[in-house]
């Protein structure tokens, strides 16, 4: 792993941002600057882990990985949060591994050190079991959406997952990549993403997707987005507030739209020529 000078900001990482001033004080000079390229394997499945992670402008992916080499994403963590909490929750490694997904930067710090400020209580601790209980519930969330929901629905997850995460609205991803990352046929992905590129959601080139109507992703994603997003707005309102103000007026706008229109529906149901 290359370590670089420090050019950016701990507080960039939203997490290091909320924690006490005492304590990021106390953190501030054991921190690591360090690149973090795509494809960069952040800890293996079992293997030891020195370090915890937190990513500055780039996103880790959390994969499951089988006896046969197939993977599965279970969750993505990016500026609002930690890779590597099994260190401080006592487990010390972790079948999973975790790769990053979109090169960055982010910043490193020693078991040891987290551990210390974790096991001495207050504030710091709080903050880094709320984080941990929002990151099962997206593992628990992406379970379950893997399960039951069509593949244009888990995409439109993942893409939505993927722009609260970045500065833009543009995800560098090729489709044989997203489909390792949802466990699906790269057939499937490929429709998925026609579908949403017809229906003007999406602009897909090889190895790229700009999004051109988040709302529309929006209106087109399960629940699992949803449930997922309003457990970290719960659990950690002082560190992702801001992760998609840019966006939130027009997605509010767009489901009290749609839910004032479910309600109309119900209380006016239409008459077809039958029922007259």
């Amino acid at each position: 792993m290359t370590t670089v000078a420090p050019a950016r900001s701990p507080r960039q990482n939203r997490l290091l941002a909320a924690l006490p001033e005492p304590d990021y004080r106390a953190l501030v000079p054991h921190l690591e600057a360090m690149a973090m390229p795509l494809g960069l394997a952040v800890y293996e499945s079992g293997g030891a882990q020195g370090y915890v992670y937190f990513p500055v402008d780039s996103i880790v992916s959390l994969l499951y990985v089988l006896e046969n080499g197939a993977s599965t994403e279970i969750a993505v963590t990016g500026n609002e949060g930690i890779v590597g909490i099994s260190l401080f929750m006592g487990g010390e490694t972790t079948p999973s591994r975790a790769v990053v997904q979109s090169g960055g930067h982010g910043y490193r710090v020693r078991a040891a050190v987290l551990k210390r400020q974790f096991e001495s209580g207050g504030e710091t601790q709080h903050l880094l079991l709320r984080f941990t209980q929002a990151l099962i519930t997206q593992m628990t969330q992406t379970a379950v959406c893997n399960r039951h929901h069509a593949v244009v629905q888990q995409l439109c997850r993942w893409l939505l997952l993927m722009l609260d995460r970045l500065p833009s609205d543009d995800v560098q991803m090729t489709q044989e990549l997203i489909a390792n990352m949802l466990g699906v046929r790269r057939e499937g992905v490929t429709e998925a993403a026609g579908k949403l590129q017809a229906e003007g959601l999406i602009e897909y080139r090889r190895g790229h997707i700009k999004v051109l109507d988040r709302p529309g992703l929006e209106a087109s994603v399960c629940e699992c987005y949803s449930v997922v997003r309003r457990e970290y707005d719960r659990l950690l309102p002082d560190v992702v507030g801001g992760l998609t103000d840019k966006h939130d007026r027009t997605i509010m706008s767009v489901r009290d739209r749609a839910d004032k229109g479910r309600a109309h529906a119900r209380r006016h149901p239409r008459r077809g020529p039958q029922a007259r």
